[in-house]
Parts: C-alpha cells; sequence; structure tokens
C-alpha cells in the first residue's frame, strides 16, 4: 500500500512539484525562444568537459534537437555517434548542420579527459581566452566538474551547466531561484535522487542499500549521498559503502573499481543504487549486470532508463533526455535574445515515468507489481548480451 502512494504521488508529480516548489519562481521577465541573430553575426558557442561521460553526448544532441524545434538550427538527422565522446560531434556540427543563428565554434571543445593537471591548464586558458579575446558568446559547461570550474566571478559570459549531478550540493549553484551569479545558469532538480530512492524502497523494501561511489567532494554529489543518508534514517536502512575510482584520465581503472565494489556489495545487500561516475558505462554495464544478477540483486539506475535497457532493473524513465534537452535550447535561446542566465528559472523536473526490465526481473526473482507496469513507459524484455 505504501509503494501504491508513493509511486502515485511520484507520477502526479505536476501536483507535488506545486505544493513543494510553491516558492520557486518563473523566469524573472518574459523573454523570445524565436530565432535572433547577434547583431550581423552568428551566436558563436563554446564546450567543456572534465572528461567523457556517457550522459553527456545524449544531453549534447538533445539540445542540438531542442534547439532545431525552436527554429535555431535547421532540421536535419543526428548521426549515430560511435562511442561516448562529444568531440566528434562537435566537429560534425561544422558542416553537419545549417544555422543562419548559432555558430559551434570549432576549436572551441575542450575535455580535460579526467586529468586533473590538464583540467586545470585548459580552465586558466578557457577563462583567459574569454576575457581577452571574448570570441564565445555562451560557454556549455558539462558535468558537475565543468560547471564548479566556471561557475565564479573569473569571467562573466553566459554559462550554461548541463548534467551536473546535483549542482546544488556540488556548491555550483547557491538556490534553486539563484545561482549567484548573473551569468551562470545550472538546471537543477532538488529532489530527483530522493523520488528514486524513495520509490525504489517502496518497491523493493530493501534493509540494506549499496552503493558505489568515489570518496570525493564530487563523487559523493553524484551519488546523492547526503539525501541517501537522510533517507536511511527516516526509513531505517542501512548503508553499505563501497569506494571507486571516478574522474580519472583512465576509463579502465574506473570500471574495475566499480566492478569489484559490486562484487563486494552483491553477497551483503538487498538492493544496489547504481549511482553515477565514470565506471558506469556502455563497456562496463553488462558485467555490472552480470554480478548484481547472478546475486539475485535488484539495481535501480539513477542515470535513467538507457541503463534499464542494459539490464539494470529499475529507473524513472527520462524519455532519451529528450525534455531535458528542450528546457536546455530554450534557455539558450532566451540567453541569445537578451536574458541574463540568472533571470531564467533552473527549475527542471521531467515528467516522471518508470523503466523496468523483465528479463532482469525474472532473474533476480521481482514480481513487478501491476501498477508498477502500469506507471512504465519503457518495458524492455531481454538483456542486450544475452
Amino acid at each position: 500500500m505504501r509503494f501504491m502512494r508513493s509511486l502515485v504521488l511520484v507520477l502526479l508529480t505536476g501536483f507535488t512539484v506545486s505544493v513543494v516548489q510553491a516558492g520557486v519562481p518563473a523566469d524573472k521577465a518574459i523573454f523570445s525562444t524565436k530565432p535572433a541573430m547577434n547583431g550581423d553575426q552568428r551566436w558563436r558557442v563554446g564546450y567543456f568537459e572534465g572528461g567523457e561521460y556517457v550522459d553527456y553526448q545524449k544531453i549534447l544532441i538533445e539540445t542540438i534537437k531542442g534547439l532545431m524545434q525552436l527554429g535555431w538550427i535547421e532540421k536535419v538527422e543526428i548521426p549515430d555517434q560511435e562511442g561516448e565522446q562529444t568531440d566528434q560531434l562537435w566537429h560534425w556540427l561544422q558542416n553537419g548542420i545549417h544555422s543562419d543563428y548559432i555558430e559551434f565554434v570549432n576549436d572551441a571543445h575542450y575535455s580535460a579527459h579526467w586529468n586533473e593537471g590538464v583540467r586545470g591548464q585548459m580552465v586558466e586558458k578557457i577563462i583567459n581566452r574569454l576575457n581577452r579575446k571574448g570570441d564565445i558568446d555562451l560557454m556549455i559547461a558539462m558535468g558537475t566538474s565543468a560547471g564548479k570550474a566556471f561557475s565564479n566571478d573569473r569571467h562573466h559570459t553566459p554559462t550554461m551547466v548541463l548534467s551536473a549531478t546535483d549542482p546544488l550540493s556540488a556548491g555550483i549553484i547557491k538556490s534553486v531561484e539563484d545561482s549567484g551569479y548573473d551569468h551562470i545558469h545550472a538546471a537543477v532538480d532538488p529532489n530527483r535522487h530522493e523520488r528514486q530512492v524513495r520509490v525504489f524502497h517502496d518497491i523493493v523494501n530493501f534493509k540494506k542499500l549499496g552503493i558505489a561511489y568515489e570518496d570525493t567532494d564530487n563523487g559523493r554529489s553524484y551519488a546523492a549521498l547526503p539525501v541517501i543518508e537522510r533517507l536511511s534514517h527516516e526509513r531505517g536502512f542501512a548503508i553499505v559503502s563501497c569506494h571507486t575510482q571516478s574522474d580519472i584520465s583512465d576509463i579502465t581503472i574506473a570500471e574495475v573499481s566499480v566492478a569489484d565494489c559490486f562484487r563486494t556489495l552483491a553477497p551483503k545487500v538487498d538492493a544496489i543504487y547504481v549511482t553515477a561516475q565514470g565506471g558506469v558505462n556502455g563497456h562496463s554495464i553488462a558485467q555490472l549486470v552480470k554480478i548484481s544478477n547472478e546475486n539475485r540483486v535488484p539495481t535501480f539506475s539513477q542515470s535513467g532508463s538507457d541503463e534499464v535497457k542494459k539490464g539494470f532493473l529499475l529507473s524513472l524513465s527520462q524519455a532519451g533526455f529528450r525534455y531535458i534537452g528542450e528546457f536546455h535550447a530554450s534557455t539558450f535561446a532566451k540567453v541569445f535574445n537578451g536574458a541574463l542566465p540568472n533571470q531564467l528559472t533552473q527549475f527542471f523536473e521531467e515528467p516522471p515515468r518508470m523503466a523496468v526490465n523483465l528479463k532482469t526481473a525474472e532473474i533476480v526473482g521481482f514480481n513487478p507489481p501491476l501498477l508498477l507496469l502500469g506507471a512504465a513507459d519503457e518495458v524492455y524484455r531481454n538483456i542486450p548480451s544475452e
């Protein structure tokens, strides 16, 4: 019964948000999203990421699609991408699209490849470019690491922080209502991870929840650890932690560290909350699914339904990042039409629906309630590796 109440409340999020987030304002002024030139030139866009992560490419693609829907870019089919990097996609944007309004600047794509030494030098180089050359009109800071590097007053170029797991706890923004800087904007859903863990607990009723994460400020932020710790006290379940490596240049080491943690956690816990990190990616998920399924441990993907498609048991559906891409595109368009980033609402909550993998459910011995199946708009019946 508690599961039914919780799931119904999640699905009626339009009502719950209006209550819980009643103090969150809409945009502080009305701005157009119609295409407009930057004088007689195109708006020039740059990009920085701390390193590669599977969600970054997907969110960038959906943002581009959103700009196409708004008329800023002529509609064209975006080709399937090899791997999870954004540099090839950025290169395609030079010749694969036509826009009278936006230019994705050829030499303004930066990735530090999770190398801290490189990251520091690269950030200095970019900030110097923004301040001295002034040839970038809008900067995309992709991910928590990038957001933290550019959310400051060392520059004043409009900067959109995308795909930061929790920009509030990471210190990227001051609050949902106020980023703290006129030129900074970060999309934030302050209740997303709480919704996930509540629904997971209601469905599985675990007593011991396993979490693998990097034991750093960023790693604990990615994992939404403060939220989970609060819910563990409220609901009476124990947290079993295992520490990984995430934001490092050698992705193989990150992948091995997560797999080792899954092997350590699986015999000890009732469920695993699969957190966003470098070692959880398209290359490693099959192994992580195999480990958890062999131990009959239910899993919940923090990242979203694409990982359920690959074999994790549950998540809240994200419709392929379509909605967040449309939100980012609208924000970009308003900035190009004169808005300061901090004049625009940062609050975003996707229409929540469930994603479930029935093959994994069969393997781990989980019988999905009918209400769960009715609430799922993404139901997968196999595991790709099988």
